[in-house]
């Protein structure tokens, strides 16, 4: 999908591609989302710059994520996607200043640039500034997950310190896991999103502009103090999963240990009757009249002398 923003627009706008298409002079933004190969040529055709194919975006070299070509800077981020479903992932973003256009390149569908492209605000009447608007959104929304997934992480806290008396630790460990890939690849993203903001620095429409380097700046300070927050939600995570494995195991062997008491107290009074069921010619008792009533005392007994060793020992 190809969508324009125009300058002063108050939303991007979808485009359909036809025969030697060009975007209209007042274009600030060009957002390709899972666009196809005919799409990234248009662009490229239009603009004259040769765009990353998604395995250069997903390379890990900074030469290939950040680089300064033809006249325009290419700053690649991985941000987090699918943050809501059972597997969150990390995906490639390219951004593309110069030109007097900016172009975005991403495979999967971003709330933050679904939010910025439908409600574009006014201040985005250049591609330097819908950049940094861009930006903004962006670690506003990384702020918002964060703070989603801190929510999970309290109210895991606290049902694993309340022991729930059904024993199930099954949702709470899968909603814990959640919050803890959630966390844990929202950190990828920002320390990978702090790499962007430093070079952007250089980028010639930037480095001129000292409201523009300021702007950067204040958001490496934020993306500095969501790191941090994101390290520490992390740690706690590890911590809970900890515990709750550990509490996990406290309740196995205290199942285990009930059935040891068992067989223990039943295991005497097991040996008693299994002499007296045997049927040997010489056995006293088998024909004294109190031998049933001793058998079941001696029984008895067995049984419950254990129970008073384990009390006086404290293990029950």
């Amino acid at each position: 999908m190809l969508k324009v923003l125009r300058r002063g627009a108050p939303a991007c706008e979808v485009h359909v591609l036809d025969a030697g298409w060009r975007p209209p002079p007042d274009t600030v933004w060009i957002d390709l989302c899972q666009p196809t190969r005919e799409e990234e040529l248009a662009v490229e055709s239009a603009l004259g710059v040769d765009l990353p194919t998604l395995e250069e975006m997903k390379a890990l070299e900074p030469s290939s994520r950040l680089y300064q070509e033809g006249g325009a800077t290419f700053m690649t981020a991985t941000l987090l996607a699918k943050s809501t479903e059972l597997m969150p992932i990390g995906t490639p973003v390219t951004f593309v200043l110069g030109k007097g256009v900016l172009v975005t390149i991403r495979y999967h569908t971003l709330r933050a640039f679904e939010l910025f492209g439908e409600h574009a605000p006014q201040s985005a009447a250049s591609p330097v500034a819908t950049f940094l608007g861009l930006l903004d959104a962006i670690a506003e929304r990384l702020s918002e997950i964060l703070g989603e997934a801190g929510a999970q992480v309290e109210l895991g806290s606290k049902a694993i310190f309340e022991r729930p008396q059904s024993g199930n630790f099954r949702p709470l460990m899968t909603q814990l896991a959640h919050a803890q890939s959630v966390t844990s690849l929202t950190r990828t993203s920002l320390v990978s999103l702090a790499r962007l903001l430093s070079f952007a620095m250089l980028a010639g429409e930037i480095a001129g502009d000292p409201e523009c380097r300021t702007h950067l700046e204040s958001l490496q300070r934020d993306v500095q103090s969501l790191t941090e927050q994101a390290s520490y939600q992390s740690s706690h995570v590890s911590f809970l999963l900890d515990a709750a494995l550990g509490l996990i195991n406290i309740e196995q062997n205290g199942i285990i240990k009930f059935f040891s008491v068992v067989a223990v107290v039943f295991l005497p009074p097991t040996l008693v009757a299994s002499i007296y069921g045997m049927n040997f010619d010489h056995m006293p008792e088998l024909h004294w009249p109190f031998g049933y009533p001793f058998a079941v005392v001696m029984m008895v007994l067995s049984a419950v002398l254990p129970i008073l060793w384990f009390k006086r020992r404290g293990w029950l």
